[in-house]
């Protein structure tokens, strides 16, 4: 993409998470990585100053957990240890992407909630507060936090997407530092062939 640094990390067509900053932002080619305990090219992170100070952006694609529902939640643990390494040593991190997981009920239309459902499940939210707990904000709720139709990605049958019956599974979590600097945090749910709608935060 011309005008950004690019990072890409994905296998085939199954997975796979990436990262673009802006050369205007970043004139010198960032350093990209990814976690030890990243699997199945999930999750990407690159270190960017800020006008908050040095930043770590993860971009982040959480197991749906419907084959593996147990390396699901090793996986969430392990953000949520990450987070917390980043909470401890005063580091600012922000976690951007699909994570698979409706956060509370309202996260969910009325038709769409399943108590039992993958994505829904108590023990799922209870990570994702405990992630949250690490000096994180959830930016999209903190700017919108009355809005019950907060949706991001919407079953691709029977117009879901068109009638807004949907799930809220992509998210912008980040330090409260930078979240104090969020302006906008909107989805862009006109936008794009996949049953997902853009997230798109903008910061001061």
């Amino acid at each position: 993409m011309e005008g950004y640094w690019c990072y890409w990390h994905g296998a085939r067509a199954y997975s796979g998470v990436g990262l673009h900053v802006s050369k205007t932002f970043a004139p010198e080619r960032p350093v990209f990585t990814h976690p030890p305990f990243d699997f199945e090219t999930r999750i990407a992170a690159v270190d960017v100053a800020t006008a908050a100070g040095p930043l770590t952006v993860a971009s982040v694609y959480v197991p749906n957990g419907g084959k593996d529902f147990r390396a699901k939640m090793a996986f969430l643990e392990a953000m949520d240890a990450f987070a917390a390494s980043y909470q401890a040593s005063g580091r600012l991190l922000a976690f951007l992407g699909d994570l698979n997981v409706a956060r509370t009920e309202r996260d969910v239309h009325p038709k769409e909630r399943k108590p039992r459902a993958i994505g829904q499940l108590p023990e799922e939210r209870a990570i994702i507060e405990r992630i949250l707990s690490r000096g994180l904000v959830d930016v999209g709720r903190a700017l919108d936090p009355d809005n019950d139709g907060l949706f991001t990605w919407w079953a691709p049958w029977r117009n879901m997407r068109q009638r807004n019956i949907g799930w809220r599974l992509d998210y912008v979590f980040a330090s409260d530092a930078i979240a104090a600097r969020a302006t906008e945090c909107a989805v862009r749910a006109d936008v794009g062939t996949s049953d997902h709608g853009p997230v798109v935060a903008s910061f001061t």
